[in-house]
């Protein structure tokens, strides 16, 4: 057997630069400025016996301090420090202008044009895939998007309708996806309940924009475009199937999922694994299970799922991207990792002619 080349199909290198000055709330200016202050409050908390608190601020220190680095060149450093050194990522910015958490210090342009120098530069070329991000709610987003994939290139498009907008947003069916389409491109989408979220934005109506069943209208829209529904649903709803608590999976978006794709009726859905299995324990056995059935509909699936980790979202969490990726690698075993992690990724961002 050959050896693998891992595809990464789903890292963030954006950096608090790119996020509003209020995010998440206002009165976390302070820290923003001076993390510290939360690796403070950790060890208070840990003397006090708040042991789980504690853990908590320590992490979001670690998050914090990932998203303080320069640029994102920093960031995608340290992401490939996990990874062998032919491993490609696919990498996704975020557009958060607009979106009611005041100014953004760097704009969706200078952050495309960043991530392109950074795919040109000698260190990390052949490594990035970069997708251009669009959201239609910020004045100038889709014009930008549609630059960075004309103009420089970029590589498929990336969705992020918990900001507030639906997928069959009127400038995203009548602009971008069919540019999207005729150049034969891959799109990324957020489907989990959590994640960030425009401020003057609902629970429900993020998860009406969110859900899979929303997007519907754009898979019969354009049958022909590779969508990727990430995070498999999201933790919430695996955390649900797990306990037992939505077992027919009527309302569960992990279970719609593979219910879609199972069907054979959309042949170009896709979803990823992002984030949602660095809760490794609870979920890798219901990930095995879906993908090592004999039936029509989970060969279907074993077609359509895809290895990403969210980086550097993933560092809220205790496992690093090595423990996960060699932990997924040995519970799934080599065929079907090299599956996920090689073969789909392929066909998925370049078309099924490979």
């Amino acid at each position: 057997m050959s050896p693998i080349r891992i595809v990464n199909c789903h890292i963030h290198t954006f950096t608090s630069d790119h996020v509003p000055r209020d995010f998440p709330y206002r009165w976390l200016r302070p820290f923003r400025r001076a993390p510290h202050l939360i690796r403070g409050l950790a060890r208070l908390a840990g003397w006090m016996g708040r042991e789980r608190l504690a853990d908590r601020l320590e992490r979001l220190y670690q998050f914090q301090q990932q998203g303080a680095r320069a640029t994102q060149a920093d960031i995608l450093a340290d992401v490939k420090r996990h990874y062998p050194a032919n491993t490609r990522f696919v990498v996704l910015p975020m557009d958060m202008a607009n979106t009611g958490y005041g100014p953004v210090p760097v704009g969706l342009k200078d952050q495309h044009d960043e991530l392109y120098r950074l795919r040109q530069s000698d260190a990390h070329l052949g490594t990035v895939i970069p997708f251009a991000k669009v959201n239609p709610l910020a004045p100038g987003s889709v014009d930008e998007a549609l630059r960075a994939i004309t103009h420089l290139g970029f590589e498929g498009l990336k969705l992020y309708p918990r900001l507030g907008y639906p997928p069959d947003h009127p400038d995203l069916m009548e602009r971008v996806y069919p540019e999207v389409v005729a150049r034969g491109l891959p799109v990324m989408t957020h489907c989990s309940r959590g994640g960030v979220q425009g401020r003057m934005v609902e629970d429900y109506k993020a998860d009406l924009y969110t859900r899979p069943e929303a997007y519907l209208p754009v898979l019969h829209a354009f049958p022909q475009m590779r969508l990727c529904l990430a995070h498999f649903g999201g933790q919430k709803d695996w955390q649900a199937y797990a306990d037992g608590t939505e077992p027919s999976g009527a309302a569960n978006w992990q279970v719609q999922i593979r219910r879609m794709i199972g069907s054979g009726a959309f042949p170009n859905l896709w979803t990823d694994i992002s984030y949602t299995l660095f809760h490794f324990d609870d979920y890798i056995p219901f990930l095995q299970l879906f993908l090592n059935g004999r039936d029509p509909a989970s060969k279907r699936l074993q077609d359509r799922v895809l290895f990403g980790s969210d980086f550097y979202m993933t560092r809220q969490e205790r496992l690093s991207e090595k423990a996960v990726c060699f932990r997924l690698r040995n519970a799934l075993g080599e065929p079907l990792f090299r599956r996920i992690a090689e073969e789909n990724p392929r066909r998925w961002l370049e078309g099924p002619s490979v």
